[in-house]
């Protein structure tokens, strides 16, 4: 997991929490998209942001892993400004 002590310690326990639940996933392909993403974005985040985020940490790992990797499409309920968002931001960490 990346990012200081001094940052976390700051962070609100809701985002402590999305942080915590980002970075430990049942799947470590998971872990490496989600956390990373946390650690760059929760602290900008909206409450609206915030909620969308905490509801895409409760779907499956093996079905959201689908949908970052293009084997099945996104269903309407995930695919959300805040999905695209993970999604561009996963895109430049592969590159």
């Amino acid at each position: 997991m990346t990012g200081s002590r001094q940052a976390d310690e700051k962070m609100d326990p809701r985002r402590k929490r999305a942080r915590f639940r980002a970075w430990h996933r049942g799947t470590r392909e998971m872990d490496l998209i989600l956390g990373p993403f946390a650690d760059n974005a929760l602290s900008t985040m909206t409450n609206d942001d915030l909620d969308a985020f905490e509801r895409l940490l409760e779907m499956p790992d093996t079905e959201m892993l689908k949908w970052f990797t293009g084997a099945t499409p996104v269903p309407d309920t995930c695919d959300t400004p805040l999905f695209l968002r993970i999604s561009r931001f996963r895109e430049t960490m592969r590159s």
